[in-house]
């Protein structure tokens, strides 16, 4: 089912142009002039020149744009994004040309007939930390596993939605023969209804690189026989009437310059409307619809807007059983990001019902 499937991956970059060069001797203000002027620029030497190029990015924009609010630093990261995919990396027989480089196993395996190429520094760095992530795993508390995430897929960094979860599970009383996952992404929800005694899942995702990976991840173990997956929108090939439908959304409604590797990040004004519609039909009469939501949106100012609260509103279709809410743990204290809002952020478990 997979093979046929182009997976997301860094286009490698083919440049036939005299491209200008940096190192640790390079102008750094020259430089980055160059970038605003929209020209590529190359790392040279030792890759930690790239880590030096991106630190001094990153003070000449914080003397130019502001980056408090929750807005500005949306703007920010829009700004350096444009500039820092300028900066080019170049690949040798699928590793980095440059001194005292990380291996990054992806660059053979996503570039299985491409040996000789560029790509933009941040796609490298990216490329990098998602290698460590495949290679080593990723720990869960509410899993007794790691997981093991495929390049370009999502995967939860923070937890406090997951226990949420894991604990209305241990309290569900319904039948347990089939739910449905609804953008799977490293199938950390599935996981845990199999757990909870679920004989099968049907998974789907638009995210090419989710399916090829899980597909991967589970082999031909027991996983693979009660997981089934479908590279598909909303709830792609799977027509079947199941007892749980669960569905944990982008979180942020999009803007105009969301990129189109954020839609795990952003919603469009379609999803919701299209979501219900199609979840109607296939939630048994006494099935349970859970959608796993926060009030990020809200408390930044983003939107007053709540697509689950319209839903009961004004859909028809449904009825709220509970609604579970939990605290988020305050940001990281190594985060840069001034994240004032954490304070007041929570998840949400929506559980509705047929009307």
């Amino acid at each position: 089912m997979t093979t046929d499937i182009d997976i997301n991956k860094p286009k490698p970059i083919v440049s036939g142009k005299q491209l200008e060069l940096f190192n640790s001797a390079t102008d750094v203000k020259q430089t980055i002039k160059i970038l605003e002027a929209g020209k590529p620029v190359l790392i040279t030497a030792f890759y930690s020149n790239g880590l030096l190029f991106l630190k001094e990015l990153h003070i000449h924009l914080n003397k130019k744009l502001p980056n408090k609010s929750f807005q500005e630093q949306r703007e920010y990261r829009s700004v350096y994004h444009k500039l820092s995919n300028l900066i080019l990396i170049e690949i040798v027989d699928h590793k980095l040309i440059v001194k005292k480089s990380p291996f990054i196993g992806w660059l053979e395996k996503l570039y299985p007939e491409t040996s000789d190429f560029l790509l933009t520094f941040p796609q490298v760095q990216g490329l990098n930390s998602a290698w460590q992530w495949y290679i080593n795993g990723i720990s869960i508390p509410v899993l007794r596993n790691k997981v093991h995430p495929y390049y370009g897929t999502y995967f939860p960094t923070r937890f406090d939605h997951l226990i949420l979860f894991d604990n209305w599970m241990k309290r569900y009383k319904g039948l347990k023969k089939s739910a449905m996952d609804i953008g799977i992404g490293s199938g950390v929800l599935s996981f845990l209804m199999i757990k909870h005694g679920f004989q099968e899942v049907f998974g789907t995702d638009t995210n090419p690189n989710a399916i090829v990976g899980l597909t991967e991840f589970m082999g031909d173990t027991k996983l693979s026989r009660k997981i089934r997956l479908d590279f598909g929108h909303l709830f792609g090939i799977w027509e079947k009437q199941t007892e749980l439908i669960v569905f944990n959304p982008p979180w942020l409604p999009e803007s105009n310059n969301t990129d189109i590797l954020d839609e795990a990040i952003y919603y469009n004004k379609n999803l919701f409307p299209d979501f219900f519609t199609e979840a109607k039909k296939r939630l048994l009469p006494e099935g349970k619809l859970v959608i796993i939501f926060s009030n990020l949106a809200q408390i930044t100012h983003v939107t007053k807007e709540h697509p689950v609260e319209k839903e009961l509103l004004e859909g028809g279709r449904f009825q709220l059983e509970t609604c579970l809410k939990k605290t988020v743990k305050a940001a990281s204290d190594k985060t840069k990001r001034d994240q004032h809002w954490r304070s007041s952020e929570e998840v949400e478990l929506w559980v509705l019902t047929n009307k």
